[in-house]
């Protein structure tokens, strides 16, 4: 039998294993479920993308339940950055699937927006007690963490957005999951980045223009995105001020 002095280092143990874990403020393995389930490779008016089930996701009971458990979700532990990014780029990305889902079907998520109120501004549910838009999560939020990344990894439903990963944003793997989507996005030349290299011209996804205040602390777009782009266009990027044009953006929904 377990002596007494055993049964308290045990429980002392146990108390400070369980005190030195950091809390976290929701569980978003059923997210990660989806993901993993709806999601999947697919061609788009010519653009491979990572496409999604929307009319199989709305109808698992893990999506309903997600949304439902977000509406009351306590925010007292999302505090440092990595927290706060984890998070909300995790709710940005179900918000704008739910958004979708609401006014299923829809050529695009612009289509659950109107002339009078544009989708981003429109409420979309609520997170934390609190009715939250597309636009407070993306402006409002996460964008003021000073992340450019997240520009990779929040996704708008569209053909030309980033690819919705197919597993939920965690604390512990953000900065790996961060680089891995712009090293994706940037390899793809339909929509990320394409490089001639005998003009000296760069094509550009439209996000870095629409976004390019958030790349100058990094020294500005092109410096931003060398580190990541693939070793075939390195020398272009590195060769000094190419001409950069952006591509078009389609906003057709990613739907599989």
């Amino acid at each position: 039998m377990m002596s007494y002095f055993s049964k308290w280092v045990f429980t002392f143990f146990v108390v400070v294993v369980v005190i030195a874990q950091p809390a976290w403020a929701f569980d978003f393995s059923k997210w990660d479920d989806l993901l993993k389930k709806y999601v999947a490779e697919a061609t788009i008016d010519g653009v491979n993308i990572h496409a999604v089930d929307y009319q199989k996701l709305g109808k698992d009971p893990d999506y309903g339940a997600l949304v439902k458990d977000l509406e009351t979700v306590s925010l007292a532990n999302v505090k440092t950055k990595q927290d706060k990014l984890a998070f909300w780029i995790n709710v940005y990305n179900v918000m704008a699937v739910k958004i979708v889902l609401d006014h299923y079907p829809v050529e695009s998520i612009k289509d659950a927006g109107s002339f009078f109120q544009a989708v981003w501004k429109k409420d979309v549910g609520t997170v934390g007690g609190k009715t939250r838009t597309l636009n407070e999560i993306e402006h409002g939020i996460l964008r003021k963490l000073g992340e450019p990344r997240i520009h990779m990894a929040i996704v708008c439903a569209s053909v030309s957005c980033p690819d919705l990963r197919k597993e939920a944003y965690t604390v512990k793997q953000l900065d790996a999951q961060l680089d891995d989507q712009v090293r994706k996005f940037l390899a793809n030349t339909d929509k990320g980045l394409r490089v001639d290299s005998k003009k000296k011209q760069v094509y550009l996804s439209s996000i870095f223009k629409w976004f390019k205040e958030d790349f100058a602390p990094k020294g500005g777009v092109i410096s931003f995105i060398t580190p990541f782009a693939p070793d075939d266009v390195q020398g272009t990027l590195k060769s000094g001020s190419p001409r950069v044009v952006y591509l078009d953006y389609n906003w057709n929904l990613n739907e599989l």
